[in-house]
């Protein structure tokens, strides 16, 4: 198999946080629904703290989780204890990175493309991203929404690699 494309899905606010806790501190119904749209067939590499919250097993996707822990385990988990072991568990042309910000660290020299929602907001939260490198990567497309209904303007922005 030809090297798999390993794409970045991630929502980060304009202050930088992308979780608070075990939380997101926001709520955008469309951002949940690209999300699974885009993530939809595709093994899903993520930590355990971001498997722990999620609100069960998403239908559709595998859930590979990369973590230190060589006793965990969870039903539904395929566990890895390596970038590697996560990538040859993973086998397909498109593999989901879903996080956390250790997660995307560890993927971080890996990644082709990222997927990303811009929160145009400053919430209160202890897990941040800085943002990505302007030089190693180039914005493809973008999407911009207004605030709505109590919900903050965000934007959906893609970000492909640049040729080395």
């Amino acid at each position: 198999m030809n090297h798999p494309e390993i794409i970045f899905f991630l929502a980060r606010a304009d202050n930088g946080v992308i979780g608070d806790g075990d939380s997101i501190p926001w709520h955008l119904p469309e951002d949940q629904r690209r999300f699974k749209s885009m993530t939809m067939g595709k093994p899903m590499v993520m930590g355990r703290k971001t498997f722990d919250s999620l609100p069960g097993l998403l239908p559709g996707r595998r859930h590979i989780v990369l973590t230190r822990d060589t006793d965990w385990e969870a039903d539904g988990a395929e566990v890895a204890h390596s970038v590697a072991e996560a990538l040859k568990k993973a086998n397909a042309p498109h593999i989901a990175v879903i996080g956390g910000a250790q997660i995307y660290k560890a993927f971080l020299a890996k990644a082709d493309r990222i997927e990303l929602t811009e929160v145009h907001d400053k919430p209160a939260g202890d897990i941040k991203l800085a943002a990505f490198d302007g030089a190693a990567w180039d914005e493809i497309a973008r999407e911009d929404h207004e605030a709505k209904n109590g919900k903050p303007a965000y934007s959906f922005v893609t970000l492909k690699r640049k040729a080395p």
